[in-house]
């Protein structure tokens, strides 16, 4: 190993050819081969019935595999209940007792393991401490706001000191600034406990904030798994430009590839130059991906000609506080959008023709959508 490199961490859960299927034709999750490092918070992301939830399931023991088996500490699960997993537990509906306290609530993990009258006594009031709930100990989950609950549910996932704790769209059901504040709360969490978390969301400004890795999920099948700046700069093919972060597509024929760049022709006439990530050759369709930061807007007239410059029209502007972006006709594409800063929109009038410019190593081109 090279000297300055740092050793990953070792796999704490492990799939390995894990497939399911409910009605032994049409498979859910399909050949899922997947480390989940000791000490990592990673993410399933995806859109509805990708599969993210269903492998959650698998590992929580709530679901089994059709094939395959899952190893948690090299040790083979699959046949493992979920009570003797040694994993914790947060849902989106929190699943308290509410008829039981505060307090009973988040002990109850203990009692199922048979943990002293003293040491429960102790775990809960430090779990108490580290939600910051210490004075509502005997209060029932009914005089609890949602944010409060998502607290307690946390608080009973991790008060038995588990190696593992499984997060189900735990934040799905909370107001936007509420959401926020617990992402904070739940990473701050992993990083002072160090624990391993596997968290599913289908929102990906969430997966962004929070992760350490993300596993792109699409149709069974585990697109892409990287660090987020690695998944937004780097996307792999189209499904993932388009799910993480702003996109823009344009269609086009690949004219010709040449190392790692391709020029490509467009609606209109106009070609441009673009990084060849995921085509399969001159002749071939492709998809531009540019994000919508990464583009210029030219006023009509100017002799600036800049790289990959292209004809435009405004269709509308959009004011959002801390920028504004403004919504062209290019090439096809009538939902084209340019992120500018605030106050920038205003010179722009629906029908005017601009020139828009983006870097060639700003623009992928990837499969056909």
């Amino acid at each position: 190993m090279e000297a300055g490199m740092v050793t990953p961490a070792p796999a704490l859960v492990r799939f390995s050819g894990i497939q399911k299927t409910y009605d032994g034709e049409h498979l859910v999750v399909k050949n899922l081969d997947l480390d989940i490092r000791k000490g990592e918070f990673i993410t399933l992301l995806g859109p509805s019935g990708s599969g993210k939830t269903t492998t959650l399931m698998m590992l929580a023991g709530f679901e089994v595999p059709t094939h395959g088996e899952i190893y948690l500490s090299e040790r083979p699960i699959k046949n493992v209940p979920p009570h003797r997993r040694d994993i914790g537990m947060v849902f989106q509906n929190y699943a308290l007792f509410p008829h039981l306290t505060i307090a009973e609530n988040i002990a109850f993990p203990l009692s199922v393991r048979k943990s002293s009258k003293a040491e429960t006594q102790e775990r809960v009031s430090a779990a108490l401490r580290m939600i910051k709930m210490e004075t509502f100990a005997h209060r029932r989950p009914g005089q609890l706001s949602g944010g409060q609950q998502q607290r307690v549910a946390l608080a009973r996932a991790l008060v038995f000191n588990p190696q593992l704790v499984l997060m189900d769209e735990p934040l799905g059901a909370l107001d936007k600034r509420l959401r926020e504040q617990m992402q904070l709360e739940i990473k701050q969490l992993h990083e002072t406990m160090g624990i391993t978390i596997v968290y599913v969301t289908h929102d990906q400004s969430e997966a962004l904030t929070m992760s350490d890795r993300i596993a792109v999920f699409n149709d069974g099948i585990v697109q892409q798994i990287d660090r987020p700046d690695a998944l937004y700069e780097h996307p792999v093919n189209s499904f993932v430009a388009h799910f993480i972060g702003e996109n823009n597509v344009l269609a086009g024929t690949v004219e010709t590839v040449e190392r790692d760049y391709c020029r490509v022709a467009l609606a209109g006439g106009s070609t441009v130059a673009a990084r060849a990530v995921n085509v399969s050759g001159a002749g071939a369709s492709t998809s531009l991906s540019v994000r919508p930061e990464r583009v210029a807007i030219i006023p009509n007239g100017n002799s600036s000609e800049g790289p990959n410059r292209l004809p435009a029209k405004v269709q509308n502007t959009i004011y959002l506080g801390d920028h504004a972006l403004a919504v062209l006709d290019v090439a096809g594409n009538a939902e084209f959008m340019v992120k500018l800063q605030p106050g920038a929109h205003h010179g722009l009038r629906p029908g005017e023709s601009v020139f828009i410019t983006f870097r060639p190593e700003d623009c992928l081109a990837l499969d056909p959508v």
